[in-house]
């Protein structure tokens, strides 16, 4: 009871400190398994209810007014899990990309949802439940919801090297046309993201896990660890987050 009133107060307190808002955040969502452990309740039930959370947590980025957010739901390097969590994990995603489709809360806050990672590395009824979300929101232009699945960073940037090169051999562009900022075109071209602002982790792991390292690391992003399981992750926790991008940029003169 007591936690229910000061909380909000507390949300208050931490807005009145915040005087940059992130245009991009990124997302680790760990701690899901460690949290059902925790729990003593089945692996699949700790994954839905970090889905739970990821749906309220889209609530309190949409108020704050930040308009890109990408989640880290599933890398390359996942796919060495438990196949049947991996079974598991693709039909959550199933259930929530054929929920997008419909969801009145997408369609009335124009929220376009689209995938960043290898395509060809899902299963093909996957693939199509998240195009037809894909789809059904092509046109939105208000919020921009990223979900990185079968994702790796180190393989984003092979990508561009390759559609670079491609270029290279066709003519299309000289070896000494290629600078930092070639690169980062193909990579920006590919996903259509802007550089990320910030970067939180949940599950008190300190590291960045490959995630974005072009548009995050190569931006001198802020990062922000905390160590709430995903599942448990609050507004409070997005706050605290926020106010430390704020206050780098307070501290450095740029602006937010």
């Amino acid at each position: 009871m007591i936690r229910r009133v000061l909380e909000p107060l507390y949300e208050q307190a931490l807005l009145q400190q915040i005087d940059h808002m992130p245009r991009h955040i990124a997302i680790i969502q760990d701690g899901n398994r460690r949290f059902a452990s925790l729990r003593g309740i089945r692996r699949d039930a700790g994954h839905r209810a970090g889905a739970d959370r990821t749906e309220e947590m889209l609530e309190w980025i949409r108020e704050l007014g930040v308009t890109y957010v990408t989640l880290y739901s599933f890398s390359t390097e996942n796919f060495a899990r438990d196949s049947a969590e991996v079974r598991e994990l693709f039909q959550l995603f199933k259930e929530r990309f054929t929920r997008a489709v419909t969801d009145e809360r997408i369609h009335r806050h124009q929220i376009r949802i689209r995938m960043v990672g290898d395509r060809s590395l899902l299963p093909g009824d996957l693939r199509e439940v998240i195009e037809r979300a894909e789809e059904a929101t092509s046109s939105y232009q208000s919020y921009f919801l990223n979900f990185a699945i079968a994702y790796g960073g180190r393989n984003e940037i092979v990508a561009a090297t390759r559609s670079i090169l491609s270029r290279v051999q066709d003519g299309s562009c000289s070896p000494d046309r290629i600078d930092r900022s070639l690169v980062e075109q193909h990579i920006c071209e590919e996903h259509n993201l802007p550089p990320v602002d910030l970067v939180i982790r949940t599950g008190n792991e300190n590291r960045t896990s490959n995630f974005l390292p072009w548009l995050a690391n190569g931006h001198e992003s802020a990062v922000y660890f905390c160590a709430p399981y995903w599942p448990v992750f609050r507004k409070i926790d997005l706050l605290r987050a926020i106010r430390v991008y704020s206050q780098r940029i307070g501290a450095s003169g740029l602006p937010g």
